[in-house]
């Protein structure tokens, strides 16, 4: 039988420390989301308390099911002047009410004498008193071993003191973090062996995991050579982001535990989401795709002209080392791309649309969603606009209403004030005119109180709609401020929620074409409902 892995995801701990990468707390709801359907294990929401974002997220997620993952709080050990009960950080992780608990605590002797300077006996008293504190309270108990590589080889003895103080006070998972990222994978070999030998001296039974962070090029290398000696427990972030050069990218660990190493975790079930959650993830970070990453990058499986191409159309082994679609990936062959049409059905079925893979709309399917990608359109996080895109191309979409024409006017007459932002919208409703103007807090709100004011009269059910996300993305640089921007709207209304996108050198146009189809993707759904 395989052996099971357990997969740790924290992207939103961890990878928000990353440069640039911000997510709010309606955006680590929906990476929540989907990282429970892709069947990850654990998710780390954060550091409860830390701030009043932790404390939101925290609150909301326990309203909210998740189907397999175990939502997990982090946060310290207790601090040496404390006891659990009277130590904030400690009731924080309780307060969370999370079926999962990690605790960090110091491995390496450094740490302890010059940055919690006590002495190296205290270290392990509070390490075994806070894990014995939390263990009758959480359902799973993780022991993170911060620094713990760099701690080894200065003072191994010590080093797995730690872990023994931490086995003792109940820790049913042991990570070894490599918090530096300066371990290499030829040195893992030798201080797994000792660690598995000491957790047996024990007579431990403890899953040992590993936590890899990437400033030597090597946190996944360290995180599959880790599994391949024994480790059981593998965390890691989506795309591999996380402080200073990331951590360990899932997206390229979870398909070599399944494909390459033949072991079983609660993703391999759901692999093939694995593209999405990739693109998921940068979406809402509102950072640009990495397209030569492994497995779910854009150019992972592309293939450019002479030998390669032609081999690669007679049997696509000869240049993959794994079949895209297992990832949710696809083939592309630069020359004469002919991918797509497998994805484009699968969506097809999600939205109730029959449609034949020989069917000729599939050609104008796929010609127009290529051009549109190659504008700069991507759908992954806009899934309302790509179901539009393929009703129009179908003949199934009913105009709800005809633009004509809009105006938006930005006056600024007091350099003290904010500026004074009006949109003007002509449009036709069943042949009749509708011409009308509102103020709004900028372009983009003027616009969409605009639109909202002259379709609510006959759509009464817009009033239920709200524009609850907005982001921008620069798509290229080349042209300074006059660059192409992708705009990202999510909408919602009482019962669902639905992402759309607009391209266009004009901000204010791709905003425009965002909020159109987020209206017209509402009225589709109402209609659907009657």
């Amino acid at each position: 039988m395989a052996r099971i892995i357990e997969l740790y995801d924290t992207t939103l701990r961890d990878g928000t420390q990353a440069e640039n990468f911000n997510l709010s707390v309606d955006d680590k709801i929906k990476v929540c989301r989907q990282l429970d359907h892709l069947g990850i294990d654990f998710i780390e929401g954060g550091w409860p308390g830390s701030n009043p974002l932790a404390v939101d997220f925290f609150r909301r997620m326990q309203d909210i099911d998740l189907k397999h993952a175990r939502l997990t709080a982090f946060g310290s050990t207790r601090h040496f002047q404390k006891t659990p009960e009277t130590d904030a950080n400690i009731q924080a992780l309780l307060t969370a009410q999370t079926p999962a608990v990690t605790i960090f605590g110091k491995s390496w002797d450094i740490h302890v004498i010059d940055a919690l300077r006590i002495e190296l006996d205290d270290n392990l008293q509070i390490i075994e008193d806070s894990l014995a504190y939390l263990r009758p309270r959480v359902r799973y108990l993780i022991y993170d071993a911060e620094h713990f590589f760099d701690g080894f080889k200065n003072n191994r003895e010590y080093c797995l003191a730690t872990l023994g103080r931490a086995i003792t006070g109940g820790a049913e998972t042991i990570v070894l973090c490599d918090t530096n990222g300066g371990t290499l994978p030829h040195e893992i070999p030798e201080i797994m062996a000792r660690v598995q030998q000491y957790c047996a001296d024990l007579n431990s039974e403890v899953r040992i995991g590993i936590h890899s962070h990437n400033d030597s090029e090597t946190a996944v290398a360290n995180s599959l050579m880790s599994v391949h000696l024994g480790a059981s427990h593998v965390q890691g972030t989506i795309n591999g982001f996380g402080e200073r050069c990331g951590n360990a990218n899932l997206t390229s660990i979870i398909p070599a535990l399944i494909f390459k190493m033949g072991l079983e975790c609660e993703v391999g079930k759901r692999i093939d989401q694995l593209y999405t959650t990739s693109r998921l993830v940068n979406e809402l970070a509102n950072l640009p795709h990495n397209r030569y990453q492994p497995y779910v990058g854009d150019s992972a499986f592309a293939h450019k002209g002479g030998v390669h191409v032609s081999a690669v159309q007679r049997n696509p082994m000869t240049y993959e080392h794994l079949a895209p679609e297992k990832v949710g990936n696809s083939r592309r062959v630069l020359v004469s791309d002919q991918s797509g049409k497998a994805n484009i059905l699968l969506k097809a079925r999600k939205y109730g649309l029959d449609i034949d893979q020989d069917d000729p709309m599939m050609a104008t399917i796929i010609s127009d969603l290529k051009e549109l990608e190659n504008q700069g359109y991507q759908y992954e996080a806009a899934e309302a606009s790509f179901e539009l895109l393929m009703r129009r191309a179908l003949g199934l979409h009913r105009d709800f209403f005809r633009l004509e024409a809009f105006r938006v006017l930005n006056n600024k007459n007091d350099m003290n004030k904010d500026p004074i932002t009006e949109a003007t919208i002509r449009l036709y409703v069943d042949g009749k005119e509708v011409h009308t103007a509102a103020m709004g807090e900028g372009p983009v709100n003027a616009l969409d109180r605009a639109l909202r004011k002259a379709l609510t009269r006959f759509y009464p059910s817009l009033e239920d709609m709200e524009l609850a996300d907005y982001k921008v993305r620069v798509l290229s640089g080349e042209h300074g401020t006059g660059a192409k921007v992708r705009v990202l709207v999510e909408s919602r209304d009482l019962h669902n929620s639905w992402g759309t996108v607009g391209v266009s050198f004009n901000i204010i146009e791709a905003s425009w074409q965002a909020l159109v189809d987020s209206i017209n993707y509402k009225l589709m759904q109402d209609e659907k409902t009657r």
